[in-house]
């Protein structure tokens, strides 16, 4: 069958509402009044990278659980806006949200409503066969339906990537995505050793490489059995909005990833986009394009570029 989409994304629709905060931790009070005000938009971490592999120019398409809702319209929109074909099957406890707490310094605390997933979730089989036969590579998600398709996706002789976000390393829920996809995301944030928890992956998994974000510090990569350090880039702007960096570093990587880039050119490909991501304002679902992309990648690697 002809190879109609480059990136299959798996699972990770949602809403978010966002709230900026003058500080985080908040401390506790009464109330507070909210400037610039609370916003609800579409766009959670499929989504984020459905969106911004398509800025790429990669063919894109997303498949995912969402209600028969009000926050589903807003989801369904925004993939309409973006020309990015959606298949969606409909999830009884309604679209995914979560409510982003802001800080002045672009960190973010969220908080998911974890009442909307449901024991009987499920991505149908013959929709995942389907859209996993005309695709060359899927990003899946690890929301709980998702894991039910890994399976499936192996038999269509698909790479798998996944983003396992902030794990432990312990929580046993992430292992089948870590140990089942070839191409590995996490973040620093929560591993005591980030070093060897992305060495157990790889070697009790089949990941040719396991990237590791640290915010402002980079990122590691290993890859051959050789741990590399990726250093941060400069954003192209005033960092406002943390939230879905690591999707678009994810998404930057892929993209050199399928363009047939070395790993090392493939995870500065990632620290641009995940740096663009932090200029946006967390009211909007944005990306780089593939333009400015190869051109500030182009600025770094450049004789005395930084």
């Amino acid at each position: 069958m002809r190879t109609e989409t480059d990136v299959l994304v798996l699972g990770g629709s949602g809403v978010d509402t966002i709230v900026h905060v003058p500080e985080l931790p908040l401390p506790f009070a009464d109330s507070y009044m909210i400037r610039p005000g609370i916003v609800t938009r579409a766009g959670q971490s499929g989504d984020f990278v459905a969106v911004s592999v398509s800025a790429l120019g990669l063919r894109t398409h997303h498949l995912d659980m969402v209600g028969e809702d009000h926050e589903g319209e807003l989801v369904r929109a925004l993939h309409h806006e973006r020309g990015i074909p959606f298949t969606t099957v409909p999830l009884p406890g309604g679209t995914k949200r979560a409510v982003n707490l802001v800080g002045p310094d672009g960190r973010r605390l969220s908080l998911y409503d974890d009442s909307r997933s449901q024991e009987s979730d499920r991505l149908p089989e013959a929709t995942v066969r389907k859209l996993a036969a005309e695709s060359r590579h899927a990003h899946v998600v690890i929301t709980y339906p998702c894991a039910f398709a890994l399976p499936l996706l192996r038999e269509a002789g698909l790479t798998v990537s996944t983003d396992l976000h902030n794990w432990d390393g312990e929580n046993p829920y992430h292992e089948q995505f870590a140990l089942e996809a070839d191409l590995v995301f996490l973040s620093t944030a929560a591993l005591a050793d980030p070093e060897r928890t992305m060495r157990e992956i790889a070697a009790r998994g089949r990941a040719e490489a396991v990237v590791a974000t640290a915010g402002a510090e980079g990122a590691y990569l290993l890859a051959d059995d050789e741990l590399t350090h990726v250093p941060a880039v400069t954003p192209p702007a005033p960092v406002v909005d943390s939230n879905g960096a690591g999707d678009a570093f994810a998404a930057g990587f892929l993209f050199g990833r399928l363009g047939g880039a070395d790993v090392r050119r493939c995870a500065l490909y990632g620290a641009v986009a995940g740096a663009y991501a932090c200029t946006v304002p967390s009211t909007r679902t944005d990306a780089i394009s593939r333009a400015e992309l190869l051109a500030r990648a182009a600025e770094l690697t450049a004789p005395g570029g930084n």
